[in-house]
């Protein structure tokens, strides 16, 4: 069972001063620290000019940018190096998108997940040279651990601009620029951007540089923010605060993406039966973004980065088509092998702080998902950890107390490799040192982890009678849209409900409809999506419930409802 709390009610005090903000508005900005009238306004009311930091702020930007105009100027060959995930295939497309208007002679590499791993590749900075003739390499969403690699460009003599946003490492590597947010002298007053937000930066910063009013046909800030859909697709799916200035890109973003005239993006709102007007967070955290991750799970990104720059719309639906299929075989080939690594983990004790499955031959492209549905489940951090050519490859995810890539530089004197965030991590290392990783990782999550930190805890906005859940508090909490990390969806509670019907809905009678009375007799109806069996057995009519739940709204042939979804649900008496 989920431990549910319940804000903090604003203090009297802090009503009195904005009497003229909703009761619910003030709790939600309240919840979310914003407690000054110009940071609730820029909360609500996102304004581009007001919110967005300079671009040069970034202590080696300038530098970045005269080398690359150098580099357009001698028509040197530029190559964009990215990474094989949705953030790191939109940070490539922005920066070759950007760079090909600029005149610049351009390529774009992305690495082979399997074969070459994240980031930089000895091998590759050898193929760059040898093949691509590069003189300069520009990173995106990778590289700030690149020692040896950028190194050996450098003996080569090719330039490296690293443009990233993942954690500072022991030892920097000596790139001709490093433009990372989250290096403590980067410059940047905001760490948190994603990969695509730090490569836009540097396209905000080219386009200001660019002779002329104009980039091709367009006015130079009509480029720059038609570069904002990939902004926004990445920003959801590398789990980026929405907050700050993360929250004005993505707010604009959407809009660009609603509009976008991309054949790609067309492409994939057909072969997702969505309506590209509608796009939200939602829509691409569970629709856009996996099938943008299944090209480099199943095969090589390159897939997804063709689609998002064709600019054929029969192209990019025969590729949007292969990606949807890929997405197909993920998700089944994901579901065996979670079986597999529960079945590896064994027994899942209260003693056991964070699980640690081994397996032959997983995908590397899978293992990170694997991971994120097992903590999912236990909440717990969880490592899984698969055999390749005498080599480990590993991913793990973590709950928020326990910071899994600072665990892994506890232990980096195991490993050949590794990166990631606070919540998310990955990594590679000799096969002979796996047993001694593992047991190092289990002594470390035991001695850091209480158990308190493994109860699940349901952080809810507002306790509120079920009248007073109407339309007008729906549109309060539309106007904290964009929703995503740091920003969830509100969370409603009401108790005391009494269950007037119950109906099974769905196939086999997968989910559940509860009508339910409160304070007044009006019926209203709760969905619990997945609930005909978890909830089913344990319900009858009056009974008195309580719920936690989001709210919706619910469209079809021009009729309209408030849809109110079951995220936990419990009786009445139960503490």
């Amino acid at each position: 069972m989920k431990r549910w709390h319940v804000a903090e009610p604003v203090p009297a005090k802090v009503r009195q001063e904005f009497p003229e903000l909703h009761p619910i508005a003030l709790q939600l900005l309240w919840n979310r620290g914003l407690t000054t009238q110009a940071a609730m306004d820029a909360f609500l009311n996102p304004e581009w000019s007001s919110t967005l930091h300079d671009p040069f702020a970034f202590a080696d930007m300038r530098k970045a940018v005269d080398r690359i105009y150098v580099a357009i100027k001698k028509q040197e060959s530029i190559i964009v190096h990215g990474d094989y995930d949705a953030d790191g295939v939109c940070s490539s497309a922005i920066l070759f998108t950007t760079l090909k208007a600029l005149g610049a002679k351009v390529d774009v590499y992305l690495p082979h997940r399997e074969r070459e791993g994240y980031g930089l590749n000895l091998q590759t900075i050898d193929h760059l040279h040898d093949v691509h003739k590069a003189t300069l390499v520009v990173t995106c969403d990778c590289g700030t651990s690149n020692v040896d690699e950028v190194a050996r460009a450098a003996e080569l003599g090719m330039d490296v601009i690293i443009t990233d946003h993942h954690h500072e490492p022991p030892k920097r590597p000596k790139a001709y620029a490093l433009i990372n947010p989250q290096l403590h002298d980067s410059g940047y007053p905001y760490p948190d951007l994603a990969g695509s937000g730090v490569a836009f930066k540097l396209a905000q910063a080219l386009i200001h540089d660019a002779p002329g009013q104009t980039i091709g046909s367009q006015p130079k800030e009509a480029f720059e923010k038609w570069l904002l859909d990939y902004v926004a697709i990445s920003t959801v799916t590398d789990f980026m605060p929405l907050t700050g200035e993360n929250r004005t890109l993505e707010t604009f973003g959407l809009i660009v993406l609603r509009k976008s005239p991309r054949p790609g993006i067309r492409a994939l709102c057909e072969v997702m039966s969505a309506r590209q007007e509608s796009i939200d967070t939602t829509t691409i955290g569970f629709q856009i973004g996996p099938r943008l991750n299944a090209a480099g799970r199943m095969d090589h990104a390159s897939t997804a980065f063709r689609l998002l720059v064709s600019e054929d719309l029969e192209e990019a639906r025969a590729i949007a088509s292969a990606l949807n299929q890929s997405n197909t075989e993920r998700q089944k080939l994901t579901e065996t092998i979670v079986q597999q690594a529960k079945k590896s983990i064994g027994p899942v004790t209260d003693d056991r702080k964070i699980l640690v499955a081994h397996g032959d031959g997983w995908p590397v492209g899978i293992v990170g998902l694997v991971a994120g549905r097992i903590m999912d489940e236990f909440h717990r951090p969880v490592l899984v950890m698969s055999n390749h050519e005498g080599e480990v490859v590993g991913s793990g995810r973590s709950i928020a107390p326990y910071d899994i890539t600072e665990a892994l530089k506890r232990h980096q004197e195991l490993l050949k490799r590794f990166g990631g965030h606070a919540a998310a991590c990955g990594f590679t290392m000799d096969a002979a040192n796996a047993d001694a990783f593992a047991k190092g990782m289990i002594e470390d999550a035991s001695t850091r982890i209480t158990d308190a930190d493994l109860v699940d805890e349901l952080t809810i906005d507002a306790s509120v009678h079920l009248p007073d859940v109407n339309w007008d508090l729906l549109d309060v909490l539309e106007k904290f849209e964009p929703f995503g990390e740091d920003n969830p969806k509100p969370l409603i509670a009401c108790q005391g409900m009494v269950i007037t019907e119950l109906q099974p809905v769905g196939k086999e009678g997968k989910h559940l409809r509860i009508v339910v009375n409160h304070v007044v007799p009006e019926p209203r109806k709760f969905i619990a999506f997945g609930g005909g069996a978890k909830y089913g057995q344990l319900l009858s009519v009056g009974d008195k419930i309580d719920a936690v739940f989001t709210i919706d709204r619910n469209e079809w042939n021009g009729t309209r409802e408030l849809q109110l979804k079951v995220v936990d649900l419990k009786l009445s008496d139960e503490t």
